[in-house]
């Protein structure tokens, strides 16, 4: 049952990436839902195209979306549909590659089925819980690093503090960069502010079911569909590096975490 399920989801998250695809380098509309925070005319087309769909494969499933009004409904919920619409919607309005489709179903709190359709990168994510990760139909895995020095960590900068560690390309999406960690292409993502549930939910488990470890900033289990939608930060990292990096970054994350919101 969990792999057709997961099949009409791959097939769902695909048509959703070729829709935002041919609007892909165009002039549209946009707007800010706040400060520096843009969504665009294609991100409601793909909203509502992957909530039409998805709401007719399981008709009783919650719904959190970035692009929606939240319904507390949700919570009541066993199955919850955590979806973003455009993750990176920064890059698809620069006509960059780092945005994709993000589609979660979470049961009981926890990803069943995660999908990332990146349509300009020509990459298409999948993971059932318990059935492994694959990029392209290809399995992947988390890198085997056991130290901290020289970990790859997808970033534009880095603070002094952090020079022990080596930047590759940093796409503007988060789950990409998560799924990065997940194929072994980078070893640790980290951030220290409180972020939605959307933005990491399908990531999550494609690592996790990589072999990546992921938590919140802190260390700390994540769940999911919970009453405010966020979670404090996400530290996903190949498993032999992620208490040094849980250690190394500690701090900080506290730091953060006592600053207003």
């Amino acid at each position: 049952m969990a792999d057709t399920l997961a099949r009409a989801v791959s097939d769902i998250a695909a048509e959703a990436g070729r829709l935002a695809h041919a609007r892909y380098g165009q002039d549209v509309r946009k707007w800010e839902k706040s400060p520096d925070n843009f969504v665009c005319e294609v991100d409601l087309a793909v909203d509502d195209l992957l909530r039409a769909r998805l709401s007719a494969l399981l008709p009783d499933a919650g719904w959190l979306s970035e692009e929606t009004a939240d319904d507390l409904a949700r919570l009541s919920r066993a199955r919850v549909w955590v979806v973003d619409p455009i993750d990176g919607t920064r890059d698809f309005l620069r006509h960059r590659p780092g945005w994709a489709i993000s589609v979660a179903l979470v049961e009981n709190g926890q990803p069943l089925i995660g999908v990332l359709d990146a349509p300009v990168r020509g990459e298409h994510w999948l993971a059932v819980k318990g059935k492994g990760a694959t990029l392209n139909g290809r399995t992947i895995a988390a890198s085997d690093r056991t130290e901290l020095a020289g970990a790859r960590v997808p970033a534009d900068d880095l603070p002094k503090v952090d020079r022990h560690l080596t930047m590759v390309h940093k796409p503007n999406s988060i789950a990409l960069r998560m799924a990065m960690v997940a194929s072994g292409d980078a070893d640790l993502l980290a951030t220290f502010r409180w972020g939605n549930e959307w933005d990491i939910a399908a990531a999550t488990l494609i690592a996790r079911e990589a072999g990546a470890k992921v938590t919140d900033s802190l260390g700390r289990k994540l769940r999911f569909n919970t009453p405010a939608g966020e979670a404090f930060g996400v530290l996903a990292t190949a498993p032999g590096i992620h208490q040094a990096t849980a250690d190394h970054l500690r701090e900080r994350a506290v730091a953060a975490l006592g600053r207003p919101r």
